[in-house]
C-alpha cells in the first residue's frame, strides 16, 4: 500500500483512505477537526458507510500516521468498530446539575457535530 509522503493535519483532505493499524480499509476523512491559529490537533471525523450515518470520531492520539494518500489509525478493525459517533449531545456517564464542564472528548464530538450539521 503506497501512502505518498508524510503529511500533516493541515494538509489532510476530505476523501482520503483511512486504514486501521491491522491495514484495513475502514472508510475516509470525512473532516479534519483542528484550531490551526493554535496549532492543535483533535482528531478526525471518518465515513465509514456508503449510506448516511456512518460518520465516526477518531481523537487525535489514535491517528498514528497522516500522508498524502492515506491515514493509518493506532488502533485494529475491531477497535475502530467502537468509535463514538459525533453527536450534538456527547453521552456521559452521570450527570450532576453542578457538571457544567464537559470533558475534553465531549467537547470534540460536540466539535464534530457541529461541522458535520453545518452549526460550527
Amino acid at each position: 500500500m503506497d501512502l505518498g509522503a508524510p503529511g500533516s493535519y493541515i494538509t489532510l483532505r476530505s476523501g482520503v483512505p483511512v486504514y486501521s493499524s491491522d491495514g484495513e480499509r475502514i472508510g475516509d476523512v470525512a473532516h479534519v477537526l483542528a484550531e490551526t491559529e493554535k496549532d492543535i490537533f483533535d482528531g478526525i471525523v471518518i465515513d465509514t458507510s456508503v449510506l448516511p450515518g456512518g460518520n465516526r470520531f477518531v481523537d487525535a492520539p489514535e491517528v498514528a500516521e497522516i500522508h498524502e494518500r492515506g491515514v493509518v489509525l493506532a488502533i485494529p478493525r475491531s477497535a475502530a468498530e467502537g468509535l463514538p459517533e459525533p453527536s450534538e449531545n456527547p453521552a456521559a456517564m452521570s450527570a450532576e446539575p453542578d457538571d457544567i464542564v464537559e470533558s475534553e472528548l465531549e467537547q470534540k464530538l460536540r466539535r464534530a457535530w457541529d461541522l458535520l450539521s453545518g452549526n460550527y
